[in-house]
């Protein structure tokens, strides 16, 4: 089983998730860490220039759920940002926040390491 390692403010935005979207993501996840490889509707492969970056899928009545996560990582499964879309198209803004992100989970788990 992969460790899952979460960015600090993703993990914040997905415990404000209404509860059955936390537990999808939770599933999806718990799925990841133990090697499975998801495809649509639960996953799907992000264009941010990084190999290896997906983004969680999950939509109810009450919304369209959305973490992004990263699985070339020897530590684990990287969650890296979580929001709720409000639109049909991923914006920008989420996409250079998940960008930034990354790269600071990314730096902080190499400094761990030294």
């Amino acid at each position: 089983m992969r460790e899952a390692i979460f960015h600090d403010e993703a993990s914040e935005t997905i415990r404000g998730f209404p509860k059955a979207a936390r537990a999808e993501l939770g599933w999806l996840i718990d799925r990841l860490q133990a090697g499975d490889t998801l495809v649509e509707p639960m996953a799907k492969p992000m264009n941010t220039g990084e190999a290896g970056c997906y983004e969680l899928r999950y939509k109810d009545e009450t919304g369209v759920y959305r973490a992004f996560y990263y699985l070339k990582h020897e530590r684990g499964v990287l969650i890296f940002h979580a929001f709720k879309k409000k639109t049909q198209k991923t914006p920008k803004k989420e996409l250079e926040t998940g960008r930034k992100r990354l790269k600071s989970l990314l730096e902080e788990i190499e400094n761990e390491s030294r």
